[in-house]
């Protein structure tokens, strides 16, 4: 199970805007934070979504083959978020839509700093 995932970033404050309306959303708000950090979740005790800036002090590079996915309950709430990326000047990766016969219905985006994200549901 995952508790949280983190981001580097080199633009922290654009970064940090960027989250706070993608994942406004989807209903999650930033419940930790400091001038290094900043976490987003729905509730508390949920997995959430973390910017950082890299404590090694270099900078932050996006992680080949990393992605995170952030499941939601219906296939709209997936083009919301997908939409909401592209206007916060995201990029495409993948357009909403089924993948596969599983029942599995997912859009594919990157953030400002180039890392590689997903909102997926499972449709029943």
């Amino acid at each position: 199970m995952i508790g949280y995932v983190t981001l580097g970033t080199n633009q922290f404050e654009r970064a940090a805007s960027f989250y706070d309306s993608l994942l406004a959303e989807i209903g999650a708000t930033r419940f930790m934070e400091s001038d290094q950090f900043i976490a987003w979740a729905a509730s508390p005790n949920q997995p959430s979504i973390g910017i950082i800036k890299p404590h090694d002090g270099k900078a932050a590079t996006v992680g080949n083959g990393m992605m995170v996915a952030m499941i939601v309950d219906t296939p709209a709430k997936v083009n919301a978020l997908y939409q909401k990326a592209l206007k916060l000047g995201g990029t495409d990766e993948g357009a909403p839509g089924p993948r596969g016969d599983s029942g599995f219905y997912a859009a594919y985006f990157r953030d400002l700093d180039g890392n590689k994200l997903n909102a997926f549901c499972m449709k029943s």
